[in-house]
């Protein structure tokens, strides 16, 4: 059994930095920090932050994710339309999920994603 684990902040801990590939690029170039803190089994958790651009996604059939922003603003384009979610609110991105995310304003948001692959 794992311990409980008490994760208060990204301080002092080094991000992973990226961008979106250029092929799905669809406006801007974001740098994207990505701060994992808990990794177990299909389970991935941690800090995400974002700047401004939109790009498509792609989620595997086995993959979802839900998170809840903390500052800032996005866009989820997804076949229903567009869904906005800003402070103090979450959403979920459902497996096999396809369409565009959007940052409309820098982005800080805590996410969860669970790969059922990963069993």
């Amino acid at each position: 059994m794992l311990p409980i684990a008490l994760i208060d902040s990204t301080d002092g801990l080094t991000p992973t930095l990226d961008r979106p590939r250029p092929d799905r690029l669809v406006s801007g170039n974001p740098l994207r920090k990505t701060w994992v803190l808990h990794e177990a089994g299909p389970v991935t958790a941690g800090v995400w932050e974002c700047e401004v651009g939109r790009w498509r996604i792609v989620f595997p059939p086995e993959r979802q994710e839900y998170f809840h922003v903390l500052s800032g603003r996005v866009r989820l384009h997804g076949p229903q339309g567009a869904t906005d979610i800003g402070p103090g609110q979450g959403g979920v991105i459902p497996p096999g999920f396809e369409g565009e995310f959007e940052v409309l304003e820098p982005v800080r948001k805590q996410f969860v994603l669970v790969d059922t692959a990963a069993q």
